[in-house]
């Protein structure tokens, strides 16, 4: 029989890259970290660098990734957002619980870890709530790029909390990086030419950047609990189940329950449950269990790219000249933090090649 199971990296690390991506550990430790058990088991020998296919299956889940809050945006006068969310999370969370009794999971609450995953599915619930009022005031490009942004929350939080998770000098250059391209995508708010004022804009940006803490606040409780040793299943229903149940609650009491049952946001229901809530998860732990993760993880954050073009092409969202200034800060420095494990072993392939 086959199970998943997560070691060091909980599948809370990524799914917000379905419902959303994630911290990303040294090499070593996070390809260690991800194992598909079977009878026969798993090697690090069996994962290999990418190639064609890998690249090509990447790409269309990060475009998958980023159409998921064109898809928000674009159905919000049909079906509000935090109901859209609370929805899509309920049908994930069916699908969840059928694959996990098809593959012989079971829940597991004998070690007290269901504390850790009631914190994680309220602030899995939290991020969407922050990105359903953000995309009332926001663009979807804006909140693509600052919603990616909890990698750096992550690693901030890891290093305090874990001795193992010290952040190297390179990372915190990264840091630096993202930050100061955080404030120039803020300090830019008087360029915007959008119909929103750019007071609400600027709103719409901080609800944004709020979503992406609450998701590294999620990865750093995950990797500093016993989360991180459950089936990556359970961690994802507790996500989902918890954002079912809240956001649903949150809707009505905001009186945001409004449904239109229009084609194109039953479609849009259904993509972003069947397709980014689910299938997204079976073809993301595909690629972990034959690829190097960390190559994987360098490659997801082409999301945020994708949804800036979107959402320029699809909306017709313009984009600023200090907007695009402070996104081409905010990726390098995410990937520096993110991606350090897998730049230093590339760094030493390249000096020992020259040598």
């Amino acid at each position: 029989m086959i199970r998943w199971r997560v070691h060091d990296v909980s599948l809370a690390d990524w799914c917000y890259a379905l419902s959303q991506f994630h911290y990303m550990k040294p090499r070593r430790q996070l390809d260690n970290a991800w194992d598909l058990h079977t009878d026969a088991k798993c090697t690090m020998d069996s994962r290999r660098p990418l190639d064609t296919l890998a690249i090509g299956l990447m790409l269309v889940l990060c475009l998958v990734w980023a159409m998921q809050q064109i898809a928000l945006k674009a159905t919000a006068a049909d079906i509000a957002p935090i109901l859209q969310i609370a929805l899509r999370s309920g049908f994930a969370a069916v699908l969840v619980s059928v694959l996990m009794a098809a593959r012989g999971t079971r829940l597991s609450f004998v070690d007290g870890s269901w504390r850790a995953g009631l914190a994680v599915g309220g602030l899995f619930a939290l991020e969407f709530l922050l990105v359903s009022e953000s995309l009332r005031h926001t663009s979807a490009a804006h909140l693509v790029v600052f919603l990616y942004t909890a990698p750096v929350f992550a690693a901030l939080g890891l290093h305090w909390k874990l001795p193992s998770e010290r952040l190297a000098p390179l990372q915190w250059l990264g840091i630096a990086l993202a930050f100061a391209g955080i404030a120039v995508a803020f300090l830019s708010g008087h360029q915007r030419q959008v119909a929103a004022a750019p007071g609400q804009m600027l709103l719409g940006d901080f609800l944004a950047l709020l979503a992406g803490a609450a998701w590294g606040t999620t990865t750093v409780i995950v990797r500093a609990t016993g989360l991180s040793r459950l089936p990556a299943a359970q961690t994802l229903l507790y996500q989902l189940a918890g954002a079912f149940v809240l956001l649903l609650a949150g809707a009505f009491l905001l009186g945001q329950t409004t449904f239109h049952p229009t084609p194109l946001a039953l479609g849009a229901l259904a993509f972003q449950s069947v397709i980014v809530s689910f299938a997204s998860f079976l073809a993301w732990f595909w690629l972990l269990r034959h690829y190097l993760a960390s190559r994987l993880g360098v490659l997801s954050f082409m999301t945020p790219l994708f949804g800036i073009v979107l959402g320029a092409w699809l909306l017709g969202e313009p984009i600023s000249p200090g907007f695009l200034t402070g996104t081409l800060l905010i990726l390098p420095g995410i990937i520096l933090v993110s991606g350090y494990g897998w730049l230093r072993q590339w760094a030493r392939v390249l000096t020992a090649s020259r040598g």
